[in-house]
C-alpha cells in the first residue's frame, strides 16, 4: 500500500468491499452510482466530501449568487496570479455538495459543435466519440421540452426547458446581433451552435434540475448503492499496479474501503489530478520532491488545463428597463419574490446568463470555419462578481474564446490531502488567444453599435472605450477577463504511446489496473461550449463501458461486507 511519507500515524477503519467505488458525487459521479447500481449482482459505494444538496439556495436559479463562494457548496479554491490577467488571482468555484457543479452552475444545457467530437475521436483512434456516435448518448439522457426529434430525446432524466422570462433589452441584443451578421437560432445544440437566442436550462418548472436530483435520488432506494457525504477522498491505495480501494476521512476518522472490480475518480478536472498525484501517480519526479512514493509516472497527470476565459463588456442603456432598476427598491424586490413564489418564473428563475451567441471572432475571416466565440448576455451589471448591481440600467456581454490555444495545469503543492492544489490557467499566454481576445472586444462594439441597440445610446463602462488599439486591447482583455466556471482536460484521454495521455478511450488510468478517471479531465480538447452537460455524457458512455467490461470477465459478485461507516454520514 503506497502511502505518502509522514502523513499517517494510525491505521484506517475497514469500511467494507464493494465492486465499484466512485470517488465523486458531481454530475459524472451521479450519473454512474446511478447506472451502475441497476445492475443488482453489483454493489456500489458513492463517496462525496461535501454535504447534502438541501441548501434551499441550490435549488432557486437565482441562488448560484449565494453558492458560487460559501464553504457550504464551494471548495472556494483560487488560481495562482495569473501574468495573462496582469497578475491577478481568480476565484476558482467549484462544487463541493451532491450534485457537484451542476448544483452552483449556471444550467445552460450545451452540447457543443460536431467537430469537438470528431477531434476526440481523432485523437483517441477511436471512432465511438465522434460526434454520430455520442449524440445517442445525449438523446438518451434528455428530456427535452419539445420531445423527441432527430436532435433530442425525450423520458430521460436531464430535465431541459426554455427559460420562464425576456427582457426587452435582450430581445434587442438579439436584433442587434442579427444586423450585425449572426444569424438567429432556437436551438444551439443540433451540432452546429451558430446563431443568437435563449439557451434552454437544466430547470424544471423553474426550479434547477442538478444531477442529484435527476440520477442520484432515483437510485437512493436500492440497497446496493451506499452513499457517504463528508468523505473526503485521501489517496487511492495500489497494491502493486492494481488499484484496491480508497482511503477516506469522515468524522475526523479515516477509513479504507475496497474495491473488487474498480475504483472511479469523478472528482472533476481539479480534484481528479490532484488524487492521482497524492495517489503515486504522476510526474515521478515531481511527487518524489514531495515524498509520495510513484507507482506511475505519467507526466500528462495535472497537464492540460484548459478553460473559457470571459471578457465582461458592460454598457449603460437609456429607455430601457434592466434587472439594476427593476431590483433596486424594497418593492421592487418584493414583486420579483413574489412572481417567482407564485409562477416559479421571473428574475428568481433566471440562469445567470439568459441570451447567448455562437459567432466567429472575425466576421470578415473566411478561413474561420466554425464559431470561435460565445456570448453570454444578461440584463445587469457590476463592477465584479458578489457585489451590488449598479444604480443605473445597463447589461452585460461577456464574451469567451471557445476553443484556446492557452494551456495551464493543476498540481498539488503538498503530500497532505487537505492543502489545496496549484492552479495555474495560464491565459492568455498565446499570441493567438490575445488576438482572439482583441477581436472579441470588437465585435462586442459592432454590436452595441447596431441600430437596435443604438437607440438606447449605450456607453461602455467596462473595459471602457480608451482601449482601441490592438495592444491597448489585449491589455483590456487582462484586465478583465475572469473564469467562467469550465475547467478541463488535467487527465485528459489518448493512446497508451501518447506520453500525454493519463486515460485511454476508455477512460482507464494508463499503466495500472482497476482505476479510471470519469469526469471533464478526460477531456483531450475543451468542447465548444458550456462543459456540464458533455460531462454528463461521457459519464453515460463510461457506465456503458464498465458494464460491459463487467459483462467480459468470468466470474460473479461477492456479497457486501457490513459497513462500518458511521451511520450519520450516509444518505
Amino acid at each position: 500500500m503506497n502511502t505518502p511519507k509522514n502523513t499517517q500515524t494510525k491505521p484506517p477503519r475497514l469500511e467494507g468491499e464493494f465492486d465499484y467505488i466512485i470517488v465523486g458525487a458531481g454530475t459524472a459521479g451521479c450519473v454512474l452510482a446511478n447506472r451502475l447500481s441497476e445492475d443488482p449482482e453489483v454493489q456500489v459505494l458513492l463517496l462525496e466530501a461535501g454535504g447534502k444538496d438541501d441548501y434551499h439556495w441550490i435549488h432557486v436559479p437565482v441562488g448560484y449568487l449565494y453558492c458560487i463562494g460559501n464553504p457550504r457548496t464551494d471548495w472556494l479554491y483560487k488560481t495562482q496570479s495569473e501574468p495573462g490577467l496582469n497578475g491577478r488571482s481568480l476565484s476558482y468555484p467549484r462544487g463541493r455538495v451532491l450534485g457537484g457543479s451542476s448544483s452552483i452552475n449556471g444550467m445552460i444545457y450545451m452540447r457543443g459543435q460536431r467537430e469537438d467530437y470528431d477531434e476526440w475521436a481523432r485523437v483517441t483512434n477511436d471512432a465511438s466519440w465522434s460526434w454520430s456516435q455520442v449524440l445517442p448518448i445525449f438523446k438518451r439522457s434528455e428530456d427535452h421540452h419539445a420531445g423527441a426529434s432527430e436532435s433530442h430525446g425525450a423520458g430521460g432524466p436531464w430535465r431541459v426547458e426554455k427559460q420562464r422570462l425576456k427582457w426587452k433589452i435582450l430581445e434587442e441584443f438579439s436584433q442587434a446581433a442579427q444586423q450585425t451578421g449572426i444569424p438567429a437560432t432556437d436551438d444551439f445544440n443540433r451540432g452546429d451552435n451558430t446563431g443568437v437566442g435563449y439557451f434552454d436550462v437544466n430547470q424544471k418548472r423553474g426550479i434547477r434540475w442538478n444531477a442529484s436530483k435527476a440520477f442520484l435520488r432515483p437510485a437512493l432506494k436500492r440497497p446496493n448503492l451506499t452513499v457517504i457525504v463528508g468523505a473526503h477522498t485521501q489517496r487511492v491505495v495500489f497494491e502493486g499496479r492494481r488499484c484496491i480501494g480508497v482511503e477516506y476521512r469522515g468524522d475526523n476518522t479515516d477509513y479504507l474501503a475496497k474495491a473488487r472490480c474498480e475504483v472511479i475518480l469523478s472528482s472533476g478536472a481539479v480534484n481528479s489530478p490532484q488524487l492521482l498525484e497524492l495517489s503515486g501517480i504522476g510526474d515521478g519526479a515531481r511527487l518524489q520532491n514531495l515524498g509520495i512514493e510513484v507507482v506511475k509516472n505519467l507526466r500528462g497527470v495535472g497537464e492540460n488545463l484548459q478553460d473559457h476565459l470571459q471578457l465582461r463588456m458592460a454598457y449603460k442603456v437609456d429607455g430601457v428597463r434592466t434587472l439594476n432598476t427593476a431590483s433596486a427598491h424594497w418593492w421592487g424586490k418584493l414583486m420579483i419574490g413574489m412572481q417567482y413564489a407564485l409562477f416559479q418564473s421571473g428574475p428568481m428563475s433566471m440562469s445567470p446568463s439568459q441570451l447567448g451567441a455562437f459567432a466567429k471572432s472575425d466576421l470578415d475571416d473566411r478561413s474561420l470555419t466554425r464559431p470561435d466565440l460565445e456570448y453570454h448576455v444578461q440584463p445587469l451589471s457590476l463592477d465584479r462578481f458578489g457585489e451590488p448591481l449598479h444604480r443605473f440600467n445597463a447589461f452585460t456581454a461577456s464574451v469567451c474564446q471557445l476553443r484556446p490555444t492557452s494551456r495551464g495545469s493543476i498540481h498539488i503543492g503538498s503530500a497532505d490531502a487537505s492543502a489545496p492544489p496549484l492552479i495555474a490557467p495560464n491565459y492568455l499566454s498565446t499570441d493567438y488567444d490575445r488576438h482572439v481576445a482583441a477581436n472579441a472586444l470588437r465585435l462586442t462594439r459592432r454590436i452595441a453599435a447596431a441600430p437596435a441597440l443604438a437607440r438606447y445610446r449605450p456607453q461602455e463602462i467596462l473595459p471602457g472605450i480608451q482601449y482601441q488599439t490592438e495592444e491597448e486591447l489585449q491589455q483590456a482583455a487582462g484586465a478583465v477577463g475572469t473564469t467562467i466556471f469550465h475547467p478541463v482536460g488535467t487527465c485528459r484521454m489518448g493512446t497508451a504511446d501518447d506520453p500525454g495521455a493519463v486515460v485511454d478511450n476508455r477512460l482507464r488510468v494508463i499503466g495500472v489496473d482497476g482505476l479510471r478517471v470519469v469526469d471533464a479531465s478526460i477531456m483531450p480538447s475543451i468542447t465548444s461550449g458550456n462543459t456540464n452537460s458533455p460531462t454528463l455524457m461521457i459519464a453515460e458512455r463510461a457506465s456503458d463501458m464498465i458494464r460491459e467490461d463487467r459483462r467480459a470477465r468470468v466470474g460473479g459478485s461477492v456479497p457486501l461486507q457490513t459497513s462500518t461507516a458511521p451511520s450519520m454520514s450516509a444518505v
